[in-house]
């Protein structure tokens, strides 16, 4: 394993330990590199991962999971905010990663993302823990496969490694995380929050993300009702956190979606007309297809804003917008 990690964690616990009065040193994240914003060269990647390539720190549990570079040219395989697999602004920084989290055939094939902790768990400890997630869906495959919402994406901590290598069998689900999402991921424009407590029974030493769930323990639901081909779920991932101290990780009761506050676009899937409603007064709208062509652009009016779409190609658009001071980005189908 790459050794920055443990110097790192053993620095940060040092300068907790060192403080004899305030200011209370804030609580430590066990993860490290939580954003994936550490990697060693900017790079164009589908391949297995090992801790000193990719995000640092992070390695392969099963499969080729993807790392998302916003130093990439837009619309690389696994640039950031467009790829082969996705259109996702990250949740914080400029990278964030993805995983497979169903296939119908073969069944039960999961990809997981893993990463050595700062330090182990302590048994009998609490721990407090979470993510985001987002929908992976928006990319421009060859042949589009039937994208899926799924549930089971969580974190599940282990003992030991597990390095996965081309040709190694893939690993049956064992039906068991720490913390998972029990509901579907259905936000495909924003991030999910993802959290939840345990106490450690055992010193774990690693962190697995990835839907630990077989297919019969896996709720799907298909994102585009009429769309044929390989049934897939993909989930991206972003600011994953470990701590003991509950003030120390983004918590949520269940899960928490997070939304643009205000905007609102309806219908979606649409056929005809989008309604968009709380684009800043005065400030640009710009809606393009998924191969990064603009199709239309105009300025926000603060009110209810009506789109003629009827005779644009059916398929999937991405727009972008400022809503309440921030810029947002907004997807929608249009189908036959």
């Amino acid at each position: 394993m790459n050794d920055r990690w443990p110097g790192r964690g053993a620095s940060l616990l040092l300068g907790c330990l060192l403080f004899i009065a305030p200011p209370r040193c804030e609580a430590q994240n066990l993860v490290p590199n939580p954003s994936f914003e550490e990697y060693d060269t900017c790079r164009v990647v589908n391949d297995v991962y090992y801790p000193e390539t990719g995000p640092l720190g992070w390695f392969s549990g099963a499969g080729t999971p993807d790392h998302f570079l916003g130093c990439l040219p837009y619309g690389t395989f696994n640039s950031s905010p467009f790829s082969f697999l996705a259109f996702q602004y990250p949740q914080e920084g400029e990278c964030y990663a993805g995983v497979a989290t169903y296939r119908a055939v073969p069944p039960n094939v999961r990809e997981y993302f893993m990463v050595e902790l700062l330090s182990p768990l302590v048994i009998g400890q609490q721990y407090f823990a979470s993510f985001y997630a987002g929908v992976g869906w928006g990319g421009y495959p060859m042949n589009p496969p039937a994208w899926l919402y799924t549930n089971g994406i969580g974190m599940l901590f282990t003992t030991q490694p597990r390095q996965w290598e081309l040709n190694d069998p893939y690993p049956a689900p064992g039906n068991d995380a720490h913390v998972f999402s029990s509901v579907m991921i259905t936000d495909t424009v924003g991030w999910t929050l993802v959290s939840g407590s345990f106490v450690a029974d055992s010193a774990y030493h690693y962190l697995m993300m990835g839907n630990h769930f077989d297919n019969v323990n896996t709720d799907t639901a298909q994102i585009v009702s009429d769309t044929t081909g390989a049934q897939i779920g993909y989930v991206l991932i972003d600011n994953v956190c470990v701590s003991t101290d509950p003030e120390g990780c983004p918590m949520a009761v269940g899960i928490d979606a997070l939304q643009s506050e205000g905007l609102r676009l309806f219908p979606n899937p649409a056929r005809d007309h989008i309604a968009l409603q709380g684009i800043d007064r005065g400030s640009g709208v710009m809606i393009h297809d998924a191969a990064g062509r603009v199709l239309w652009q105009g300025t926000g009016t603060g009110d209810l804003h009506r789109i003629e779409v009827g005779n644009w190609a059916r398929g999937m658009y991405i727009g972008h917008g400022v809503n309440r001071g921030k810029r947002r980005s907004f997807k929608f189908v249009l189908i036959e």
